[in-house]
């Protein structure tokens, strides 16, 4: 007797395993939808009720490049001797103010839509995903300040500009990894937000934002500019000055010697990226309960 005989299976009778919540779904359009329709609905109730509105976003970079201008410049006269440093400066705080947007508000963003997740079957690395796409809307309106300044300051336009879209798409792959794998953690480790804000901190003050690398090259030796462009924060931020700012500013490839220097920051951004995305998909059945 044939098993179809013997009767019906036990698949039959009990349906198809249930596979439970995933990371991305089936369908990357409904995915790529949801993370853009929560992030453009954050993006405009952020400023709902303000009479200012998207006014303040371009304040906030240009209030703190104002004070660091003031003393870093000013006072202490640092980057005195490097083309247009102010507007590098500047450039600089709101490539930083990105990275910090991004991963500080992912690190909660899994907890503040618990109802969501609770409840709902969707693609659980739309949240964390639409952080970034909420601070990179921020990031496009702050990056409008930089160019009114570099343009007021003499500068013109490069070639190298066309350096732009790679730059900025291997800082947002770098940014989305550690979304990922820091809102995933933060699940299971609710130490993770203060340990990140320390981290955050160090990092601002160890990448070459308030001061030229060249002033790391004099003071401290080639081997150490080198160490902190291994950083990819800092490896985009210096490939942006020298891109579109003034060639004046040494790239990463040139600090490293070689082109080939550039694929240790590019390497730790994949591997970031894929850390992060691992991570997140394996804790992704497991999100709902820990909450």
């Amino acid at each position: 007797m044939t098993s179809t005989e013997a009767g019906p299976t036990i698949e039959s009778q009990i349906g198809r395993a249930v596979t439970g919540p995933t990371a991305l779904g089936v369908d990357p359009k409904r995915f790529w939808h949801l993370a853009w329709t929560l992030a453009t609905t954050e993006f405009k109730l952020r400023f709902f009720g303000s009479v200012l509105g998207y006014f303040w976003q371009l304040m906030r970079p240009l209030l703190l490049f104002a004070i660091v201008y003031a003393v870093f410049v000013g006072i202490l006269n640092t980057g005195a001797d490097q083309p247009m440093f102010g507007v590098a400066l500047l450039l600089g705080i709101v490539v930083f103010q990105f990275f910090a947007d991004s991963t500080g508000a992912s690190i909660r963003s899994l907890i503040q839509r618990e109802n969501l997740v609770r409840k709902i079957d969707f693609p659980r690395a739309a949240i964390p995903v639409s952080c970034v796409l909420q601070a990179t809307f921020n990031f496009g309106l702050n990056l409008i300040p930089v160019f009114i300044f570099l343009f007021a300051a003499g500068g013109r336009f490069y070639w190298r500009w066309f350096e732009l879209p790679l730059i900025l798409a291997m800082l947002i792959v770098f940014v989305t990894g550690l979304s990922l794998l820091l809102s995933a953690l933060f699940v299971s480790f609710r130490d993770v937000e203060p340990i990140w804000e320390v981290v955050s901190q160090a990092l601002f003050y160890g990448t070459p934002i308030l001061y030229p690398l060249s002033l790391v090259i004099d003071k401290v030796g080639l081997s150490a500019a080198q160490i902190m462009l291994a950083n990819p924060l800092a490896a985009a931020i210096q490939q942006l000055r020298h891109a579109v700012v003034d060639p004046a500013y040494q790239s990463p490839g040139q600090i490293f010697g070689s082109t080939a220097g550039v694929l240790i920051p590019v390497g730790i951004t994949v591997l970031i990226f894929v850390v992060g995305a691992l991570y997140f998909r394996r804790m992704t059945p497991q999100i709902a309960e820990r909450l």
